[in-house]
């Protein structure tokens, strides 16, 4: 990622709710939060009618926000069959606004989330929201839950970004015989 200002729209998605965040982080080691919100849809709508309003608030979001990237978060395992198919297609049309966008595209499983932020991949929703809301130095927790969630998966993009940069920072000086 290019050094400077960099903008990522996290996005937590569900059929029902998805929570999305846009965080800002310049070189240095505090993000902000810039906006964060939920895209609610109602049960009794039609699910066709449900996916393209996502698609749309989605398609809005990176058009007033004009994000460098989207983080959002990847299947990792199925727990309720019944919820899982609209989950799937919320995630899709997510994944088809980026694309339209043309935006970069990272997707992160709960677990790397967790791991990246806090140390351990088992960490509970206490303890997320704490260090979401110190990392963006918040004075209180974000609510709802996904849109937390959303946070936490752009945190862990910057996060991931910053230190492959800094890896490749690395390589670049041992090979050129620079950075001792």
């Amino acid at each position: 990622m290019p050094s400077g200002l960099t903008t990522v729209l996290g996005i937590d998605p569900g059929v029902s709710e998805t929570g999305w965040a846009v965080l800002r982080a310049a070189d240095g080691p505090q993000p902000r939060l810039a906006a964060s919100g939920i895209i609610r849809t109602q049960p009794a709508t039609a699910l066709p009618e449900r996916l393209r309003l996502i698609h749309e608030a989605v398609s809005g979001l990176i058009a007033r926000h004009r994000p460098d990237a989207a983080a959002i978060e990847e299947m990792f395992f199925l727990k309720a069959a019944h919820t899982i198919r609209g989950t799937l297609q919320a995630r899709g049309v997510v994944l088809l606004a980026a694309a339209q966008a043309r935006i970069h595209i990272s997707e992160y499983n709960p677990r790397t989330v967790k791991a990246t932020l806090t140390g351990s991949g088992t960490a509970d929703k206490a303890q997320m929201q704490r260090v979401v809301s110190k990392t963006l130095g918040l004075d209180d927790l974000l609510r709802p839950d996904d849109v937390a969630d959303a946070a936490a998966i752009g945190l862990c993009h910057l996060r991931s970004s910053r230190i492959k940069r800094l890896r490749v920072l690395e390589c670049y000086g041992a090979a050129s015989g620079g950075g001792r």
